[in-house]
């Protein structure tokens, strides 16, 4: 790889740099909205990659070298280009450019800073956008299972057995992890064709709780929950996997996004009607935002970063195809409940 793509490398967003005809270095996150390897993409010509408007490729006609001030005085903005994939088909991308400098010198290549851009009516990200923020999400665990696998095939011998449990711990939860993420992004087709089918049988609530809640404490060693489920707590007929991606989400978005300590999962009958509700004691989510956080790919511009915008809307799909409902109530500074609701029966399933 150039040497000209070290600094890049660290970055989310997706980054090329070019000489004005080539790209001559790009990181991760370029290459995966490109669609291409990451050797593919370098040294890949600005016309084969782009389909730009002319006072764009204007810039890049001409060459590299004394040229590239005109390439960047081509993009004062963002200017929106087709990104060629190549499968076929093209990606719209927002593009910015600056020149690139070295040591406070600057340099003859522009730095091009790429991202995809709605492209329906509806205000819904596109497709690839969807993938690009999903991406991220999947980094974080596949990081941590590549560091720990390598880490334990270069000094399996001189671990120590409590020190090798604990890392393949890891690993499996953060397989979990990738596992969970991937099962999402198959259910946004399911649940919108209506396809999704459900493995129904008798599920323990206040078991799959006690589960959850220790899956979780390995990625918050800091957590607090505690479980309140009367004695007696009926069973109910549902579909265990998806059970359990609802109350981690919503047991993962509180540790994450409110506090991982004061936290409290708790059951509740009524009649033929169970509900399950996770509390929180963080900061509450505005009134403005409580009536939008299950809309697809919805993110708060309030508080610390959100994820894909989608757990929560897959949540409560997933809900409604058991026939019950997940709703939210918040009081800013002092927490949220989400709770949902299941049919001890089974009836109202999909």
């Amino acid at each position: 790889m150039s040497d000209r793509s070290i600094a890049i490398d660290e970055l989310a967003v997706a980054t090329m740099v070019t000489d004005g005809r080539h790209v001559v270095a790009a990181n991760a996150a370029a290459a995966a909205l490109a669609g291409r390897e990451l050797h593919d993409l370098e040294g890949l010509a600005l016309d084969d990659l782009f389909v730009a408007p002319g006072d764009v490729r204007a810039a890049w006609d001409g060459g590299g070298g004394a040229d590239r001030p005109a390439m960047v005085d081509a993009w004062p903005q963002e200017s929106r280009l087709q990104l060629r994939r190549p499968l076929g088909g093209e990606v719209a991308v927002a593009v910015a450019a600056r020149p690139r400098s070295a040591g406070g010198e600057a340099t003859m290549d522009t730095v091009l800073t790429m991202r995809p851009v709605h492209v329906d009516g509806d205000g819904d990200l596109s497709g690839m956008e969807v993938v690009s923020t999903v991406s991220h999400e999947l980094r974080s665990p596949l990081t941590s299972v590549k560091g720990y696998t390598s880490l334990l095939l270069s000094r399996w011998s001189r671990l120590s057995d409590e020190q090798k449990k604990t890392m393949l711990e890891q690993v499996h939860h953060d397989a979990d992890r990738v596992t969970r993420l991937v099962n999402e992004l198959l259910d946004i087709s399911r649940l919108e064709t209506g396809h999704l089918q459900l493995r129904f049988q008798s599920v323990s609530l206040p078991g799959l709780a006690a589960s959850v809640v220790a899956k979780v404490a390995l990625e918050y060693p800091d957590l607090e929950c505690g479980l309140d489920f009367p004695d007696g707590f009926p069973s109910v007929i549902a579909d265990p996997d998806k059970v359990e991606q609802v109350l981690t989400n919503l047991v993962e978005n509180a540790a994450k996004y409110a506090s991982p300590t004061g936290m409290q999962v708790s059951g509740v009958v009524c009649g033929d009607t169970v509900s399950v509700a996770v509390a929180d004691s963080g900061a509450g989510i505005p009134p403005a935002d409580l009536p939008h956080i299950f809309t697809k790919f919805y993110r708060t511009d309030h508080g610390r970063p959100s994820g894909s915008g989608l757990g929560l809307w897959i949540s409560r799909g997933l809900v409604e195809a058991h026939g019950g409902r997940l709703s939210a109530d918040s009081v800013v500074d002092r927490g949220s409940v989400f709770r949902f609701t299941l049919p001890r029966d089974g009836n109202g399933r999909r």
